[in-house]
């Protein structure tokens, strides 16, 4: 973050300053415990937790400030609405530094976190970069990752995602997007927004936001993607397996672990990419990423190395091979219909004794909920040689995979069931929307 007084915080909010005169020099956080010297905390009075108790726990962790709706025992900023001080503050800050940044949004319902973790990636690789942290990717994720932004910030890779229309479009507000990545149009969220198309509309949301002259990078395999070019008079880059595709994968395979190799094609050239994590999906998130590189000014063969060296956040198609021979695929952290299919793709392409899918509930489907879970259940059965279904929202997959499927209550039956029942060489997908936590399965048998 760039070096402010309270003052000036405070002039940006409409706030007053409760308290020293102090010059904020960190980031901003909203957990207290993870403030950093000069830092900022941004105080919330929720409704089981009010943030402004907090301000000391944060001042040890380093934070000289609060920003809150009351005076806290730190200096700060007081405001009547810390949610809108929060994006103002953000929004300010992004403005003084954009004659020398460039902003890159990334949505869609699946895939997201994936493919901003290589956006920033490859941009990192040529220029100082800041991405989103995991999945923070709402209105208050946004503006946190924003307030990252120092003088030496040259990209911003901001993950932006949305539970109903004009969710993005407020996002992409705060900081338009030199360029726009948009995934896919899925499920995810479907008892929010009602409708596939309602979907579409809200990520199209990300497009009709760029920043003048800012580029549009799509799906080309995606309808509801492809259509999103008539949104800008923008360039447009797409990626995907049709021949027109301008970013396109070939010649993908995959090794035992699952890992994909493929080839990227521009009318510029082509180079081979082999990725270190897991499931032929990524591929297409890669060139996405290289996509978003080619409009940044990153050459194909810069943005592949950088890909073949990236990461992914936590609990995102994690292998793990564990002491007891079992090896693990974790990607609990989130699950819709589409994701749930690529994650079992992942799990049949790996080699080993027998292939044992866990998985929970499929969050916010709607009336679609029953029947997207059954249809799972039936496209686990053809790819895994047990589905363990976990949870009473999850039972209608076991109904959907039949007889190689077994419906546990909860995590703690989950878990003492595998820890029963797993042998050497066992292959463990866990697989669920957050709310279900299986994370702690996957926690429990490593």
């Amino acid at each position: 973050m760039i070096p402010l007084s309270l003052e000036a915080i405070a002039a940006i909010t409409g706030g007053t300053v409760a308290g020293d005169d102090v010059t904020v020099t960190a980031p901003a956080v909203l957990d207290g415990r993870l403030s950093e010297p000069g830092g900022l905390f941004v105080a919330f009075d929720g409704e089981h937790v009010d943030g402004h108790d907090y301000a000391e726990q944060a001042g040890r962790a380093g934070a000289v400030a609060v920003l809150g709706s009351r005076p806290t025992k730190l200096p700060t900023i007081v405001v009547a609405d810390a949610r809108e001080a929060l994006q103002a503050l953000a929004a300010d800050v992004v403005s003084r530094l954009r004659d020398r940044l460039t902003v890159v949004g990334v949505t869609g319902s699946q895939g997201k976190t994936s493919t901003k973790d290589l956006v920033g990636a490859v941009l990192s690789s040529a220029v100082p970069t800041i991405s989103t942290a995991g999945s923070m990717n709402n209105e208050l994720g946004v503006p946190i990752t924003m307030l990252r932004a120092g003088h030496e910030t040259r990209c911003l890779a901001l993950e932006m995602g949305a539970r109903r229309v004009g969710d993005i479009a407020a996002l992409a507000a705060l900081a338009p997007p030199d360029t726009a990545v948009v995934l896919n149009v899925g499920q995810a969220h479907l008892s929010y927004f009602g409708t596939r198309e309602a979907i579409a509309e809200a990520k199209g949301e990300l497009v009709r936001g760029l920043a003048p002259g800012g580029t549009a990078i799509l799906n080309a395999d995606d309808p509801a993607v492809a259509a999103m070019r008539s949104l800008t008079d923008g360039p447009v880059l797409t990626f995907g397996l049709a021949a027109y595709a301008d970013v396109r994968v070939s010649d993908l395979t995959l090794d035992r672990r699952s890992r994909p190799t493929f080839t990227l094609e521009t009318t510029e050239g082509s180079v081979r990419v082999a990725l270190p994590f897991i499931g032929a999906h990524q591929a297409f998130n890669a060139a996405a990423a290289a996509a978003a590189g080619l409009a940044a000014g990153i050459p194909l063969d810069r943005a592949a190395e950088a890909l073949a060296g990236a990461s992914l956040s936590k609990w995102r198609m994690e292998l793990r091979e564990l002491p007891s021979g079992v090896t693990m695929l974790d990607d609990s952290y989130n699950a819709n219909p589409d994701s749930a299919r690529a994650a079992l793709d992942a799990l049949a392409a790996i080699e080993g004794r027998r292939r044992i899918a866990v998985l929970g509930d499929m969050a916010e489907l709607g009336d679609a909920s029953e029947a997207e879970h059954r249809a799972v259940g039936g496209y686990a059965a053809a790819r895994a040689d047990i589905v363990v279904a976990v949870g009473r929202a999850a039972r209608p997959i076991a109904d959907g995979a039949g007889g190689r499927a077994i419906s546990l209550p909860d995590n703690a039956k989950a878990i003492a069931w595998l820890r029963e029942r797993l042998a050497p060489g066992d292959i463990v997908l866990v697989k669920a929307s957050r709310e279900a936590r299986l994370d702690e399965v996957a926690c429990a048998i490593a």
